[in-house]
């Protein structure tokens, strides 16, 4: 049985997302991702104008003069959300958990998703699949998919996100929207990011903390890892230290930023510090621009 207080927090998220669903994000989900996938609908006989790629070449034989596929747009998509349930999201200074704020972009994309009529689906990943929640339609559906991203008690502690792709192109079939979230601590993915980005429209989001990318003058700070539990001690008060830990942390987002950038998937990147409804946005208004 599901806790009062889990069940508190899915109605609060459903009532503060509805109204951002209804209002900010009125129009924007169905510009940006309706009509990215055609299929094929039927065969006529072509038209001066036609696109010849679209002949179809083995009636055009059969009837002595040129046929053309018509697609169609796809009336639904399947959007999945692909989440790390990693101990490194147990971490925030500046009020929320990224985990939590992970869970609540979820929210807002699956609530978005049933306002359009699509399918929602989950992957939660740890250093193994921890759970999988087949996509479905319904309000009831993407209510127990958020129960389950509040409830959810993970095993593992590490983050393997190239298992969590090879997990999704094997139960996804058809191309989907994959919201991987995540705040990317890990390494040895890019191939298997290729390959789910060929396969479906990948985006990428990513959480993370002010203080991963800059440390605090506090003298003495004991830094634990939250996935090896490994623990280091830097003296913050030597500004060298300080510098090196900011370099190191701008060279690992360059690195993903270009890794993505040469992929090809887009990218969302969200901040504890920060509503995440500005980058979302933007992240929409740019998408909209490009498929015009």
């Amino acid at each position: 049985m599901i806790p009062k207080e889990i069940l508190k927090k899915v109605r609060q998220i459903e009532l503060r997302t509805r109204h951002l669903v209804n209002t900010v994000f009125s129009g924007e989900y169905h510009s940006v991702f309706k009509g990215r996938g055609m299929e094929f609908a039927e065969v006529r006989e072509y038209l001066p104008g036609d696109d010849v790629r679209t002949i179809e070449w083995n009636v055009t034989a059969r009837m002595g003069h040129p046929f053309v596929k018509v697609f169609e747009e796809e009336r639904e998509l399947t959007v999945m959300l692909v989440v790390d349930a990693s101990a490194s999201g147990d971490f925030g200074t500046v009020g929320r958990m990224k985990g939590e704020i992970g869970v609540e972009m979820c929210a807002l994309l699956a609530f978005s998703a049933i306002k359009n009529n699509d399918r929602v689906g989950l992957i939660i990943f740890t250093d193994e699949v921890e759970r999988f929640i087949p996509p479905k339609k319904g309000k009831k559906h993407v209510l127990r998919v958020i129960r389950e991203l509040y409830y959810f008690q993970p095993k593992g502690r590490g983050t393997d996100i190239a298992g969590a792709l090879e997990y999704l192109n094997r139960v996804t079939t058809r191309k989907s929207v994959v919201f991987l979230v995540s705040d990317f601590f890990a390494s040895g993915y890019e191939a298997a990011l290729k390959v789910a980005n060929r396969r479906h429209d990948l985006v990428a989001v990513t959480v993370s903390d002010p203080r991963e990318a800059e440390l605090p003058d506090v003298g003495i700070l004991e830094v634990e890892d939250a996935e090896t539990g490994e623990e280091v001690l830097i003296d913050t008060s030597d500004v060298r230290a300080r510098r090196t830990f900011m370099n190191a942390s701008e060279e690992a987002r360059s690195a993903r930023r270009r890794l993505f950038q040469s992929v090809g998937v887009d990218r969302v990147d969200v901040r504890t510090d920060r509503p995440y409804i500005e980058p979302l946005m933007r992240f929409f208004e740019a998408r909209a621009k490009r498929f015009r």
